[in-house]
């Protein structure tokens, strides 16, 4: 039995090409910030958890006792 080598080949391209689209289809999803933008959202995040109480343990994994 003969091997149909461009039909491998062409199976190959196809699958090579949807796996593309389906990178580009996850790429697109996920936003690009401003380095501007980030760092204003990351200093915002960070005063807020500084604003917050911090939960107790309980468990004393926390202490600095030796």
């Amino acid at each position: 039995m003969r091997v149909p080598w461009k039909i491998v080949g062409l199976a190959g391209v196809a699958g090579v090409a949807a796996s593309g689209v389906v990178v580009v289809r996850r790429r697109r999803g996920q936003q690009e910030y401003d380095p501007a933008d980030l760092r204003a959202k990351l200093h915002e995040r960070l005063a807020e958890t500084r604003a917050a109480p911090a939960p107790d343990a309980g468990d004393g994994a926390a202490s600095a006792e030796p």
